[in-house]
């Protein structure tokens, strides 16, 4: 880049400044150009030669005034070149991305209503959580999430979640949220980033944290970071699984696995008059509908966590879902 970096209102003057040079020198230059080797008296006066700089730069270039000779066709591309690189090499990261930027960050939540107390912090946004706000939201209790994605702050806004950007790691994010007041912190993030969160947590306060483990044998080290309570959802889906291996017809909602409190993980197989057979997970809009989660499919004979919006369910497939009580009743009822 020609300009080192710089603050974002000074990267604006110097780049106005050296337009401003550019345009001056070339002018000049036009002007000698215009009369002294093209022969063309009539366009040799400042008024003709900006209008032809700042057509040429911006390669405009409307050809009511034209430098025939070879050095002033020289001239001219080089004019282009240097303008081309002046709006697309230099305007755009220097002036135009950073205000996009600051734009977009500038509507970015970051600091929690004042008045919120007792409230839950969720350090991570994913498909659990969409369970788990349906509970905390039917049952009173207030809650943020704390997420460092733009696009899903962006989303969890369109839905008027309670959210703040930034990383949960970050002491500064965790005072944003309140967290002297706050009643308990859920970690679920990555098992590396939880345990930063854990431990940030734990230099402000002896808050209850709670920390969602992907690999099981990270449990412990996240309890020596000070978690109060380490929860493993595969662990969990895998002693479903072992439940319906040692009795196969056990009922799908009471022989469900407890996962949080009220919140239970069940799997769902189709039956031949489902409605659901032959939609995506996305067109289905079984969320919409029923306001469990399904957290993964059995497909081909293996289980797939996260599934994709346009994986088709099957008549052969096997729906394996998060939610209340009510919200797997009604979730049952459309696979059958």
């Amino acid at each position: 880049m020609i300009f080192p970096k710089l603050g974002s209102r000074k990267s604006i003057v110097v780049y106005a400044a050296t337009v401003v040079i550019l345009t001056i020198i070339y002018s000049l230059i036009f002007i000698y150009l215009a009369r002294v080797v093209d022969h063309q008296p009539e366009h040799a006066d400042l008024i003709t030669a900006i209008y032809w700089v700042i057509s040429s730069m911006t390669t405009v270039g409307y050809g009511d005034v034209v430098l025939t000779s070879n050095v002033g066709k020289i001239f001219s591309v080089l004019v282009q070149i240097s303008g081309v690189v002046m709006i697309f090499g230099l305007l755009f990261p220097l002036v135009i991305t950073p205000w996009l930027e600051r734009t977009i960050k500038i509507t970015m939540p970051t600091q929690a209503p004042e008045d919120m107390t007792d409230h839950i912090i969720i350090c991570g946004y994913n498909r659990l959580v969409e369970t788990l706000i349906d509970e905390l939201k039917d049952h009173g209790i207030s809650f943020i999430i704390v997420e460092d994605d733009e696009h899903l702050i962006h989303e969890l806004v369109e839905k008027h979640i309670p959210c703040i950007f930034g990383s949960a790691s970050d002491e500064k994010v965790l005072e944003n949220a309140n967290i002297d007041t706050a009643r308990i912190v859920i970690a679920n993030d990555t098992d590396e980033e939880n345990a930063n969160i854990v431990l940030t947590a734990r230099e402000f306060t002896d808050v209850e944290v709670i920390a969602i483990v992907e690999d099981a044998s990270n449990a412990k080290y996240l309890k020596y970071a000070g978690a109060s309570r380490v929860l493993s959802p595969k662990s969990l889906i895998g002693r479903f699984i072992g439940k319906k291996a040692v009795d196969p017809f056990v009922n799908r909602l009471t022989g469900a696995t407890e996962f949080f409190e009220g919140v239970s993980i069940v799997e769902f197989p189709l039956y031949p008059k489902s409605q659901l057979i032959g939609n995506t997970l996305g067109t289905s809009a079984i969320r919409e509908r029923t306001g469990a989660n399904v957290v993964g499919i059995w497909k081909s004979g293996s289980l797939s966590f996260n599934p994709h919006a346009g994986d088709i369910i099957k008549d052969n497939s096997v729906l394996l879902a998060i939610g209340t009580t009510d919200q797997l009743s009604e979730l049952k009822k459309l696979t059958r």
